[in-house]
């Protein structure tokens, strides 16, 4: 097993960090992502670029950060009783995209390291995060296509990824109280540290590249479509579901409060403006009702055509 190397993880994540950012902007020149560093008190930082009333891309966070501390928080070791109270390195890259059009449906994208201190034990390490989608409307290419380049950048680290990693990402992003998913999947892992440093991290600069790929390829599919106000204050409505997950449910939401991370970093994630509206229902047979009743359930979106192929 090869020896991790934190500050090659650090050094590729800094630089997937402009890269994303770099092709966001390439889909949308208007949108200027600021740069606010920031230090932790406990130690460590990060680099916050955060974007906000761009032409497609209505508010978008790419953030950066590298932290340590003396134990891990409650949100960490639920799962790992026995690295309480170890010290621990945690660093990642952590992606939030809402743009404008209705059409153009939200992402979110997240690679990390951990790394925790056990001194007489063993340190351990571990990789982990994905990519998913979260559409308002629901389109079968673009379902299909964010799939295949998940797949795709799994496969050359194991056949057997992609199934796991999307079936525990639609058993992740799922809102129990709702019982909805929260969008249409795509990948999610943690404590992966399968076939070593080398090959786990080869796996995650895959997953990395994939994303951004796929997703401007969506975003410059959908952003010119037309749509008026019943499209946007159904975008609202369901930005609500997305708040609620990431408030109830987001493990690297609870992570980040619990660790004393930086407030505004971790609250990125959230739309700019949202609504809830009490009781409401779609009509039935409608392009809204086809969201709940056709996208938001678990499928094996490989198995579908695009609609050019058929």
């Amino acid at each position: 097993m090869s020896t991790p190397d934190a500050n090659l993880v650090r050094a590729w994540l800094t630089d997937w960090q402009e890269s994303v950012i770099e092709q966001m902007r390439a889909v949308d020149p208007s949108a200027h992502f600021g740069l606010d560093a920031w230090e932790r008190p406990d130690g460590g930082g990060g680099v916050s670029r955060a974007c906000a009333n761009g032409e497609v891309l209505e508010k978008a966070g790419v953030n950066f950060s590298d932290v340590r501390g003396s134990a891990l928080p409650p949100s960490a070791t639920a799962t790992r009783p026995e690295l309480s109270g170890h010290s621990f390195r945690a660093m990642g890259v952590s992606i939030v995209i809402h743009p404008r059009n209705p059409y153009c449906p939200t992402t979110h994208a997240n690679l990390r390291f951990m790394a925790v201190q056990r001194p007489g034990q063993g340190d351990t390490w571990w990789f982990g995060g994905g990519f998913d989608l979260t559409p308002y409307y629901g389109f079968v290419d673009d379902a299909v296509e964010w799939h295949r380049a998940a797949q795709a950048a799994c496969a050359p680290h194991g056949g057997h990824l992609y199934a796991q990693f999307k079936a525990t990402c639609d058993q992740y992003f799922y809102l129990k109280h709702r019982q909805e998913a929260r969008g249409i999947g795509g990948l999610f892992f943690d404590d992966h540290h399968e076939g070593g440093f080398d090959e786990s991290f080869g796996l995650v600069r895959d997953i990395g590249d994939a994303f951004p790929r796929v997703y401007t390829t969506i975003l410059r599919r959908r952003k010119e479509a037309k749509f008026g106000e019943r499209e946007r204050q159904f975008q609202l409505y369901r930005r609500g579901r997305y708040v609620e997950f990431n408030l109830l449910y987001d493990r690297g939401t609870l992570f980040g409060l619990q660790s004393g991370g930086r407030v505004e970093s971790i609250l990125m994630s959230l739309p700019p403006l949202v609504r809830w509206d009490y009781g409401w229902k779609a009509e039935p047979g409608s392009p809204e009702a086809a969201l709940v009743d056709i996208y938001l359930k678990p499928r094996d979106w490989l198995e579908e055509a695009p609609l050019g192929e058929k």
